[in-house]
């Protein structure tokens, strides 16, 4: 296997035609573009290409591309996996480069075709039109084979980069590649034509990633280890609270540094750039900077808000955006046998993403273009265009590997620094570089939330309505206000998570928006991190409350969702679920989660030890659909585990007018080695559409620590992170 990730530049022409599939079209092409030759790097430069996603070199290496950004989720090989198993493939002579960041050629439909890598959508987006390209390659190299041989098509069959004759002729697909001619006309695919489950050769098969190897001997190039002739550093000065802007500047003492280049005035900051980063830092401490005092933040912001939120999302009357209404839930609970009600909050969160935010840029005359570890090239080509006045098409975005994304890197503001300042200083490349502190202040972070949830239940103890109340920090209120306008005032990602599987048919949920000047954005699980903590610890309320197991009581709720009561009845066997004998002071919690179309039933062993949940052990079944790596997807639900238990257990963002009071790792306390589960596993492959795996194993988490404490001492937490027991 080998492995690219520099990102090349698009062609702007290329003979190519549209094929219709649901609604997506994709570019495919005969002959070589002059991107897709850079790609063959092969003797004699040359090869075919019969899409835009795949090129045949003449000495059989076959080059993939990856659209979407590699942040260690598996995404790499992932998506060429889904190529080269409808192209019949020898995968041990397949590359794989990052994908130019054209949308309209690389756009995932799930984003409404940009270049976006986030929400659990990659693989959910991209599974039928690269398995479409992948198939209809194979049929033009089949087609192409049957020219060559003379013979009819429908006697050939492909295998491991080879066209096969039923005779035992074979042409491999570099033949082929040097022979091959455009057709006349090009094969037809649809979605009956791929292959179903039991001919999967690489689809389900633990294939090595293809990023791990240059990851684990230091090769791997992030956006922070970007260099270019004559690169300068620069550091940039934010506000100590976030939306004030500076009055006035002294710079004196800055520009007295030496190695000190420059100073740039940022409509937002101010940046030092100079010939490293740490002169470049250390000249920006000596900047002296008046700020502005007009950041609602600063009165809005206060410890008070627990107790508003709270508040709100328990007046009724205050009726927000209806985000579900199913049937009538408020006649059903007005006529419940018995009710049971709840509120919850839970606070804001940081990403600490290991690589702190960085961006290189360089501007030649009209033109930009950027190096960034972000998960969405249509974000930074936007933040660009709209920081710098560049346009779109004058922007080259080259997408590197991350160091961490959780969300963070969907927006790309740092992306605005280096353009800026690159603009500030044309034709020399400008790298910007955060430091630890200013991610933490100026992160864009889960919002806090408060929520309170009521469930009827009737004679029998089964829900007969329920009502989920969300009062949060709006996110697709302020980065794509025309979307948020447009679906009518609902927050789509902070209240992902409150759709159910349950048998609730009347159900109501609500959206109170709040903005109170902290920037609340996308964190991994964002909805479901705390939607589903309420829902899954008030469902569990009411399967004790009516005398029933908790297991018995999801699995009657989830009769007419049978994949969902296979994951339940999967991790009660893992865990021995009514059956195994605990140590002295230990219990077993449950949860469910079925955001991202996949389905995940957790328990947890937990104890009590000086008055904090101490978790022992988790269990894990989950049902991704077609499960296309089944090892990598074991490791990121024990990697969402941990991600989870970290912020279920500790993590919390204060503020005290308007400024955050953690700042770096020694105040923001994450978990640690010695507090971390053992996990345990288990894959349920079903043939179905894959559904999401980077988020699915932090939602049911952190309720399911809850309803263990409940078990042991019967008290009910209802608060993030969980409060001491």
């Amino acid at each position: 296997m080998k492995t690219m990730n520099t990102p090349l530049t698009p062609s702007v022409s290329r003979r190519s035609f549209i094929l219709g599939s649901g609604g997506l079209a994709l570019g495919l092409s005969f002959g070589l573009t002059q991107t897709e030759l850079a790609l063959a790097q092969a003797p004699g430069a040359a090869g075919m290409a019969p899409n835009s996603w795949i090129n045949i070199g003449l000495d059989g290496v076959v080059t993939l591309m990856s659209p979407a950004s590699e942040m260690g989720q598996g995404t790499m090989t992932a998506m060429p996996m889904l190529l080269a198993e409808e192209m019949d493939l020898d995968w041990s002579q397949v590359r794989v480069l990052q994908s130019p960041s054209d949308p309209k050629r690389f756009g995932n439909p799930r984003f409404g075709g940009g270049m976006t890598t986030g929400a659990s959508r990659t693989v959910q987006g991209y599974y039928e039109p690269l398995r479409l390209a992948g198939a209809q390659a194979r049929l033009v190299m089949v087609n192409a084979a049957a020219q060559a041989m003379g013979v009819p098509a429908g006697e050939l069959r492909t295998e491991a980069s080879r066209v096969i004759h039923s005779s035992g002729r074979a042409m491999t697909y570099a033949d082929i590649a040097k022979v091959a001619k455009p057709p006349a006309e090009l094969p037809k695919v649809d979605k009956s034509m791929l292959k179903p489950m039991a001919q999967f050769r690489l689809i389900g098969k633990d294939i090595p990633r293809v990023d791990v190897p240059a990851k684990s001997s230091g090769q791997a190039l992030y956006g922070i280890d970007q260099r270019l002739p004559g690169m300068l550093w620069a550091s940039v000065l934010r506000a100590p609270v976030q939306g004030e802007v500076p009055e006035s500047v002294d710079d004196s003492a800055a520009r007295a540094v030496a190695g000190v280049k420059n100073v740039v005035r940022l409509p937002y900051g101010v940046a030092v750039v100079a010939d490293s980063f740490f002169t470049a830092k250390t000249a920006r401490d000596q900047l002296k900077v008046v700020w502005s005092r007009n950041s609602k933040a600063r009165v809005q912001y206060t410890d008070q808000m627990r107790v508003e939120y709270t508040k709100r999302a328990e007046d009724l009357t205050d009726k927000g955006v209806a985000f579900i209404a199913h049937g009538d839930a408020a006649a059903k609970l007005a006529g419940a046998s018995k009710t049971f009600s709840a509120s919850y909050i839970s606070e804001m969160v940081s990403h600490i993403c290991l690589e702190p935010m960085n961006c290189t840029a360089r501007v030649d005359g009209d033109k930009i273009e950027v190096w960034a570890p972000a998960q969405s090239a249509s974000f930074v080509t936007g933040t660009v265009a709209g920081a710098g006045g560049f346009k779109p098409e004058n922007i080259t975005v080259n997408i590197t590997l991350l160091g961490g994304g959780f969300g963070r890197r969907v927006e790309a503001d740092y992306s605005a620094d280096a353009a800026l300042v690159a603009k500030a200083m044309p034709g020399t490349p400008i790298q910007v570089i955060w430091t630890r502190e200013d991610d933490m202040v100026h992160d864009k972070y889960r919002p806090m939330t408060g929520q309170h949830l009521v469930a009827g239940v009737d004679a029998q103890g089964k829900i007969v309505g329920l009502l989920h109340r969300v009062v949060s920090e709006g996110i697709y209120s302020r980065v794509v206000p025309p979307a948020f306008k447009a679906a009518g005032g609902k927050d789509a990602p902070v209240m992902e998570g409150v759709e159910i599987t349950y048998d609730i048919p009347d159900h109501s949920a609500q959206f109170m928006i709040e903005e109170r000047g902290i920037q609340a954005g996308f964190w991994r699980a964002v909805g479901p991190g705390y939607t589903k903590f309420a829902i899954e610890t008030l469902i569990d309320e009411v399967a004790r409350g009516v005398k029933a197991d908790p297991m018995a009581y999801r699995m009657d709720l989830l009769k007419k969702h049978p994949r969902g009561q296979a994951v339940l009845k999967a991790v009660g066997d893992m865990s021995q679920w009514g059956k195994a004998k605990l140590p002295k002071g230990h219990a077993l919690g449950l949860a469910y989660s079925d955001a991202w179309n996949t389905y995940c039933g957790m328990v947890v062993q937990v104890s009590i030890v000086k008055g904090r949940p101490k978790v022992h052990k988790v269990w894990a079944a989950v049902d991704c659909g077609h499960a296309l790596q089944p090892q990598n997807i074991q490791a990121q639900i024990e990697g969402s585990v941990i991600f989870g238990l970290s912020a279920a257990l500790h993590e919390r963002m204060d503020f005290r007018a308007g400024e955050p009071l953690q700042t770096n790792l020694n105040t923001y306390q994450v978990l640690r080695a010695n507090e971390t589960p053992e996990v345990f596993v288990k894959v349920m492959p079903t043939d179905n559409h894959p559904g999401g795996i980077g988020e699915v194993g932090l939602p049911p988490l952190a309720p399911a620590i809850a309803n263990a404490i409940a078990s042991i001492n019967g008290k009910r937490l209802r608060a993030l992170p969980l409060p001491m027991v």
